[in-house]
């Protein structure tokens, strides 16, 4: 089945006739010339490099990369600063305040409200099921009109699983509006995601970013792939200069450097079999979930003392024990050997105590 969308009806209507502002920078692209034209400073920077003039503002060279490893073209790529851009376009260019929704599954990550509740955006909360998987018939049963965006974690934070694929695809056979499939983590799960589904469902948005598996979460990139139409709409909603030139320049070099990315994945993946291994031998460790990413959500009979006892440890882990499905659960990424070491060393000794 393929499922054609018409975009820009869905767009919120004051913005179906806007006129994006052209920067210098769009109006020519090259690398070669006296540039006169964009009101810089054309004596140089205050410290050394080449930061007086303004960067791409279509990250091209950065798309035309990333479009090789996705299997993509370049006008199907929205580079962000963080996903957390891609999230919050989401909202100003569909959702229309205080009238139409977006739909989350809880526990899930927590921008996905926050958003909503920034742009005045309501939100209708379809929790997880037991097994942390969508509860795919009241999904479906509570989708509306209204229902712009239906935001999927997939692995999700906080619980580390994967959704399954039939469900999503089920998903996205009824939703009126967009499914933006959230695949920060996808790096550490077995298989290559949603990106194939990209051609078949014209209403699914990929999120992913160079945060976790790329280990660049310093320089605040993140990536939607979606259809063209909808690319172009981020494009011409998204400030002119979003992403800063040196993020481009590390996240291009970063891009070029595929086995280095999957050496820190398979040290990655190799610790985290190794840290549930050794959780799982401690008798103050209840349950430890099922991850394919890069963190472990174990679940504790006394999770709020000890996540005060690791901090006096200096150890910071994440409280999750608050969240819906996650009561009694301490979330733990996967460290470096040395670090995951010390954690359980700090572990041990405070179960003796």
């Amino acid at each position: 089945m393929t499922k054609h969308i018409e975009v820009e009806k869905l767009v919120r209507t004051h913005l179906r006739n806007l006129k994006p502002y052209s920067s210098a920078r769009d109006e020519y692209y090259g690398k070669v010339g006296v540039f006169l034209d964009a009101n810089e400073n054309s004596i140089g920077s205050v410290v050394d490099g080449d930061f007086n003039r303004y960067p791409d503002p279509g990250q091209r060279d950065l798309k035309e990369e990333l479009a090789k490893i996705k299997g993509l073209e370049p006008n199907q790529i929205f580079i962000g600063n963080g996903s957390d851009e891609a999230i919050d376009l989401l909202f100003r260019i569909f959702c229309e305040p205080n009238r139409e929704h977006v739909m989350i599954m809880p526990p899930t990550y927590g921008m996905y409200k926050v958003a909503a509740d920034i742009n005045n955006v309501n939100t209708v909360p379809v929790p997880l099921t037991d097994d942390y998987q969508l509860d795919t018939e009241e999904v479906i049963s509570s989708l509306r009109p209204g229902t712009k965006l239906v935001f999927i974690c997939s692995p999700n934070n906080p619980t580390g699983n994967l959704m399954k694929q039939s469900s999503i695809e089920q998903i996205l056979k009824h939703a009126p509006g967009l499914v933006v499939v959230d695949e920060a983590y996808i790096d550490f799960a077995p298989g290559q995601g949603l990106i194939p589904l990209l051609e078949a469902y014209q209403n699914l948005v990929i999120l992913q970013t160079f945060s976790k598996a790329w280990g660049m979460a310093n320089l605040r990139i993140g990536m939607a792939f979606a259809h063209p139409e909808i690319i172009e709409w981020f494009n011409k909603v998204k400030p002119p200069y979003n992403v800063n030139g040196i993020s481009q320049e590390l996240a291009l070099a970063a891009a070029k450097k595929l086995d280095r990315k999957a050496e820190m994945e398979t040290a990655i993946l190799e610790q985290r079999a190794w840290l549930k291994s050794e959780l799982s031998k401690l008798t103050t460790v209840e349950k430890i979930y099922p991850s394919h990413t890069n963190f472990l959500l174990a679940k504790f009979p006394n999770p709020n003392q000890l996540y005060n006892q690791l901090v006096e440890e200096g150890i910071i882990v994440r409280n999750r024990s608050k969240v819906t499905l996650c009561e009694g659960c301490l979330r733990i990424t996967v460290g470096t050997k040395e670090e995951n070491e010390t954690l359980l060393e700090a572990l041990k000794n405070l179960s003796n105590q």
